[in-house]
């Protein structure tokens, strides 16, 4: 079977990005896919956060709606704690911060370090309402994941590591991405629905048919 490659447009604190992830990994062997992750942060600060929301309590009471939606539908509901994000002391956050994470992950181990930080950081905030914006809770999700506290630091806090976020941000506005996940197929520039993982397959395999 012919491969495809497929940007993966997300951002951390998705919920439906969350659907997603378990979906492609399940499907990446069956369909030979070569999945290149694209940090596309929709609100990259507090201000930013304000601007789209409005207060911190808006904010959490509409996306924590947004994740009871996202819930039903998922093949892991029992990993989506609302409740926990609900009373959580802290703002929701932002994207930013682990968004460098995925992409100091990935200047350090490839695209599989990348989404493994992914997975591992959207855990921390849909089933351990941690913090993901707290630079400390990164750090700790790259020490479960294995890497050398040290060094991931570095690569961390190097100016690089965010000029790669926002590339991939620009990159996701010279393709008319607007939300997050979004699916393209770089063969024939198709993008997946987000759907069940029945659907994604059956597009994947009328993809295969074009590119045959």
């Amino acid at each position: 079977m012919t491969g495809l490659t497929i940007d993966f447009f997300h951002d951390v604190v998705c919920c439906w990005c969350f659907n997603i992830s378990s979906r492609l990994r399940s499907l990446t062997e069956e369909f030979d896919l070569d999945i290149r992750h694209r940090s596309f942060v929709l609100q990259a600060s507090r201000a930013e956060m304000a601007a789209r929301w409005g207060s911190p309590e808006d904010a959490r009471k509409t996306i924590l709606e947004h994740w009871a939606v996202c819930r039903r539908v998922s093949d892991q509901p029992g990993l989506v704690d609302i409740d926990a994000m609900r009373a959580a002391s802290f703002d929701y956050p932002h994207g930013m911060t682990a968004a460098q994470g995925c992409k100091a992950a990935e200047r350090i181990g490839g695209q599989s370090a990348h989404w493994d930080m992914f997975d591992r950081l959207q855990h921390a905030h849909l089933a351990e309402a941690r913090n993901i914006a707290d630079p400390k809770v990164v750090r700790l999700a790259a020490r479960d994941l294995g890497f050398e506290a040290s060094a991931f630091a570095d690569i961390f806090d190097d100016p690089g590591t965010r000029r790669a976020v926002e590339a991939d941000r620009q990159h996701a506005r010279a393709l008319q991405v607007r939300s997050v996940p979004t699916l393209i197929v770089r063969e024939t520039g198709a993008r997946l629905v987000n759907g069940p993982r029945e659907d994604l397959a059956a597009q994947l395999r009328a993809v295969l048919r074009l590119v045959a």
